[in-house]
């Protein structure tokens, strides 16, 4: 059974920083590309950061370029997002996906698994 399990979120005070973890089990995920999106209340789930299989191509939403960083340990089949700088328009339920089609596939949507999020609260 595959599951996908976040963890790391909680209440930040904006300008501060929070890491979320992704750990993915079940199966093996060799050359999956791997995600996160987000969901705000009353708003559609949008893209946040996805990451390839080598880690080498990285695509960030315009929102969190610059403040947010992916990053994945393949050992441990754990996709990581580092949020510096956070802004109360941040806030939302985060969720991780992986998706065999590689990352502009994850940028588009797809997802072959996704997780049950972990909510992100920054307060003004």
């Amino acid at each position: 059974q595959v599951q996908l399990v976040e963890s790391g979120g909680g209440l930040v005070q904006a300008g501060g920083s929070l890491r979320l973890s992704c750990a993915a089990s079940g199966r093996t995920f060799n050359n999956y590309a791997m995600g996160w999106f987000r969901q705000a209340p009353g708003k559609e789930r949008e893209f946040v950061a996805t990451i390839s299989w080598s880690g080498n191509i990285k695509y960030y939403a315009d929102s969190v370029k610059g403040r947010f960083t992916i990053s994945r340990d393949n050992a441990k089949n754990t996709v990581y997002l580092q949020m510096n700088s956070l802004k109360p328009e941040d806030t939302a339920v985060y969720f991780c996906n992986v998706y065999a089609g590689g990352p502009l596939g994850v940028k588009a949507g797809r997802a072959d698994y996704w997780g049950q999020g972990t909510q992100v609260t920054v307060s003004s």
